[in-house]
């Protein structure tokens, strides 16, 4: 890259490249600046959208704007019409007055932005089931004919329940689990597909898959279905545009045709039964035959509800070879994956008509090495293909998933080549953008289980689980590990799409269900699974209405998801004020409490810490994010309001459970973890609070008792109050219970418990015992933020200001973390050697970053082998230094930096 030469990438609209299909009028704009110099900064930028891929027919110019802003622009031009696509560009000028050369050329596409456009009808199959109790998937099809010179054609299509998409044969898109769960009877997503290159001059044909999934398959537990609804139904339209200003629209409609399908039975928890004896050579092609096919139904559903895609959707992320094959003690045939994955087999088989595979899926074997389930609990799990018997046949599931490590061959014919099976692991599309490594291979291996973790269970909505009877969206597993996941993966759209859900379930009381989305929400008491009483609300889970928000608002410096979310966060918080006599303290009602602490009483499931405690704790963090939203939003009345509202709540929390010597009434790791982490205690108090934290580590041998709610923050209370090796020496025990334990057990991805495998090698009941289960993997973010030092400012969110602090401590002698932000690429890396520290930083154009050198004084810094010390104005993007008492505190701005300096404190 030459010198000056300033360069404009990764181009985005609504966090998307090039996306198809969108609804918003307003979409906002982001890119990434990159260049050969330190310091770059934007100082204008200039956006032009227009028709066609020349800009000679430009619809919005904004000519240059004197701003640093590069996340989030919105468009502010003439409105924006249906189908139609906008092609954008950016031009910046830096800091010293260069301006850069045009973008790449970048896209939108505008969905079906008004509801009345939806002509198509909703349709369903007519045909009569045999067997109710499979609930066979229907296909339907649609013959048609195109004329030549097509210029371009587009499908917009949604269900209720999931869909498979063909054109002339061949499956359209490589999206799974569409239209997705979202709050079906108030929202429903569409999918857009440009299905140009698919059609063909003359006969073409459509066909359609329906299968039940969460709409109307199994959910929950106690073998319960139909939640949603008890008739899944396809909506369609095809537009096409001729090359002379012709257009046609084809849509779904009593002319449709539809039978029963190859698929006999589909469904989330239980798997999926396929005869390909059944199979219809051709149904989805053109010149089939479809006379004896039944006539379609037509159904009487709103179309008010359909809305375009939200988020990204599930996808083929990649794929894993398994390690072995091994007969259990009990004769099994069972495959190792080598991995706890989340999605399905692609297998290859040969055998007569009639043969049989059947498959059943595993986490774990049990302490004889046999093949394990009982964890399923109902799920079953079971993948059953039956055989056509022409040759080699290959198959994999459609609208099921499963949670799995090992595979159960119950039947197969012939020989097992281990190398006819394929893991293939599905999750929502997000963005990779966090890495983190370090000296300790068995951390890194409890870093590489988060990233599973999350890989697992991020499938289109935060689930808890992804293998038994449950897998629902846990609103208080979501807002612990919220903050690890954004480090993680780019979560923006995939949160937003699941609040919006969760606002439109929230009760009009103001309460939060528990799972979001919540299938139970038009059940009658009498027929809840979940009874109202436990589902509505309890704190840390219903908080998930401020923290998440809140969290994907500093990471992506996202203010629209605060204006989103506001009157939800509000209702919520004033729901709690509304509970019991004295409305600064929380302290009626169920709550989960410290969900699966070690502390817990004998045949419970809560931790030791008193509901009111932790209801208050949560009420006053809750209550202060809020203020901070209403401030940044500038509802001045609001700001008052709740600041006299927090400063009264903190006042009642220290008369309830603070004692007049400054102790906690609460004699338990979370509930001082709680106080110090949500500033609830007098400052004068803090030190004999974290002291006495401290004394509760050391008494458990440096262990901890935490659950749910107080994980998440036990390390950093411990390492921002002044105990950062005990934060280290938890992080490192191998032993039960810890982080690392489960990785001494062979864990590849996050338990539920932290004995989900009991030191003899037994398990934990049944009842509720996954293996893999997000909720631990919070210790993530305290990896990114303190071993690794990478840290939003709240002053200047989404990582415009940049905090680098690592604090160095255990047993390790090296870090490096990664996270590619909205601006690009921030690393933290440090090796120590010795008696000194070498650490390597990157910081991305258009931001600033503190830096806190750890145990520095000015006079033996170096970077690059330059002394910092007097020569500041040598240095290019050190903008100033001071000694501070935790080290060397710099200002800089972007680019690669290399420090090198003696520890004031050896290591």
């Amino acid at each position: 890259m030459e010198k000056n030469k300033l360069d404009i990438y990764d181009l985005k609209v609504e966090y998307r490249k090039n996306p198809l299909g969108i609804d918003n009028l307003n979409p906002r704009i982001s890119w990434k600046l990159k260049g050969n110099e330190r310091g770059i900064k934007q100082s204008a930028y200039k956006i032009q959208v227009a028709l066609d891929e020349n800009f000679s027919n430009i619809v919005w110019d904004t000519s240059f704007v004197k701003s640093e802003q590069s996340v989030h622009v919105k468009y502010d031009g003439p409105e924006l019409k249906s189908k139609t696509r906008y092609y954008y560009r950016v031009q910046i000028k830096d800091q010293k007055g260069s301006k850069s050369d045009w973008s790449n050329t970048a896209y939108w596409e505008m969905g079906l932005v008004n509801k009345n456009e939806w002509e198509a009808e909703w349709i369903t199959s007519d045909y009569k089931n045999q067997n109710e109790k499979l609930q066979s998937c229907p296909i339907f099809r649609k013959d048609f004919t195109v004329n030549d010179n097509i210029k371009k054609a587009r499908i917009y299509i949604s269900s209720f329940g999931l869909y498979e998409l063909s054109l002339n044969g061949k499956r359209v898109g490589d999206y799974y689990f569409t239209p997705g769960w979202t709050t079906y009877d108030q929202r429903l997503q569409y999918q857009t597909y440009d299905v140009t290159d698919l059609l063909k001059e003359g006969d073409n044909a459509l066909g359609v898959i329906l299968g039940d999934g969460w709409y109307k398959g199994d959910l929950m537990w106690n073998d319960k279905r139909g939640f949603y609804g008890d008739q899944t139904a396809v909506i369609m339209q095809l537009h096409i545009i001729y090359q002379d200003g012709r257009k046609e629209l084809l849509k779904t409609d009593q002319s449709w045709k539809s039978t029963a399908g190859p698929i006999i039975m589909s469904d989330i928890y239980q798997g999926e039964i396929y005869d390909a004896r059944e199979e219809i050579s051709g149904w989805n092609q053109p010149a089939f035959n479809a006379e004896d096919w039944s006539e379609v139904k037509i159904l009487d559903q709103d179309k008010e509800i359909l809305l375009a895609q939200e988020n990204e959707a599930v996808k083929k992320i990649e794929k894993i070879k398994p390690e072995k094959i091994f007969t259990t003690p009990a004769g099994e045939t069972v495959i190792d994956m080598g991995q706890n994955m989340v999605g399905w087999i692609h297998f290859k088989v040969e055998g007569k008509a009639g043969d049989k595979v059947i498959l059943k899926h595993a986490e774990v074997l049990d302490q004889d090495d046999n093949f394990y389930t009982g964890n399923l609990r109902g799920a079953e799990q079971k993948i059953e293909y039956i055989l056509k018997g022409d040759g080699q046949e290959s198959f994999e599931p459609h609208f099921t998933f499963q949670g799995f490590r090992y595979i159960k061959l119950e039947v197969y014919p012939g020989e097992v080549d281990l190398s006819d099976f394929t893991g293939v692991v599905l999750h929502s599309d997000m963005e990779r953008t966090g890495e983190f490594s370090c000296s300790n291979s068995m951390i890194n291996q409890l870093f590489e289980n988060i990233i599973w973790g999350q890989k697992g269970n991020f499938l289109d909505i935060p689930t808890d689980c992804p293998q038994r009877d449950e897998r629902l969206g846990w609103t208080g597993d979501a807002q612990v590990f919220v903050q690890t996941a954004s480090y993680n993966m780019n979560t923006a759209l995939f949160f937003t799409k699941w609040l919006r859900d969760l606002k439109c379930e929230q009760i009009d009381n103001g309460s939060i269900p528990a799972v979001i989305p919540d299938p139970e929400v038009n059940i009658s008491a009498e027929e809840r699974i979940i009874p109202v009483e436990i589902e509505h609300t309890s704190a840390a889970w219903g908080d998930a209405a401020v923290i998440v928000p809140w969290t994907i608002y500093l990471t992506y410096g996202d203010e629209q998801i605060l204006k989103e979310q506001y009157e939800s966060m509000k209702a919520y918080i004033e729901y709690i004020r509304n509970q019991g006599e004295n409305e600064y303290l929380w302290n009626t009602g169920f709550h989960f409490g410290d969900w699966l602490a070690l502390d817990s009483k004998e045949n419970s499931y809560k931790g030791a810490t008193s509901d009111d405690f932790v209801a208050t704790a949560y009420y006053a963090y809750s209550t202060s994010l809020f203020l901070k939203i209403a401030e940044i939003l500038g509802y001045k009345e609001d700001v008052r309001e709740y600041s006299d509202l927090l400063k009264k709540i903190k006042e009642n929390f220290r008369k309830e459970f603070v004692t007049p010597n400054g102790r906690l009434s609460e004699p338990t790791q979370t509930a001082h973890v709680l106080a110090l982490y949500f500033d609830l205690v007098k400052e004068e108090n803090r030190k004999r609070i974290i002291d006495t934290l401290a004394e509760y580590v050391d008494q458990r041998d440096g262990h901890l008792t935490t659950g749910f709610v107080g994980t998440p923050y036990l390390c950093h209370a411990l390492s921002s109050n002044g105990y950062p090796e005990l934060a280290y020496k938890l992080l490192e025990r191998e032993e039960y219970p810890s982080w690392l334990y489960p990785v001494t057990k062979g864990a590849t991805t996050i338990w539920e418990h932290w004995d989900s495998i009991k030191e003899d090698g037994s398990f934990w009941p049944d009842a509720m015992n996954s293996f893999n289960h997000y909720a631990y993997g919070a210790i993530g973010d305290w990896l990114y933020q303190v071993v690794g030092g990478i840290n939003t400012n709240e002053e200047e969110p989404g990582f415009k200001k940049i905090i680098i602090d690592p604090k160095p401590g255990g047993s390790l002698k090296s870090a490096r973390v990664r996270h590619e932000s909205m601006y690009g690429k921030i690393i933290s890396e440090w090796k120590l050697i010795d008696n000194r520290m070498k650490m390597e930083i990157e910081v991305p154009p258009n931001t600033t970053a503190v830096v806190i050198l750890p145990d520095a004084l000015v006079d033996t810094v170096r970077e690059n082998d330059i002394l910092l010390k007097n020569n500041t104005h040598n240095i290019e993007g050190i903008y100033n230094y001071k000694d501070i008492d935790e080290g060397v505190e710099l200002e800089v701005g972007s680019g690669k930096y290399c420090f090198d300096f003696k520890l004031d404190t050896p290591a």
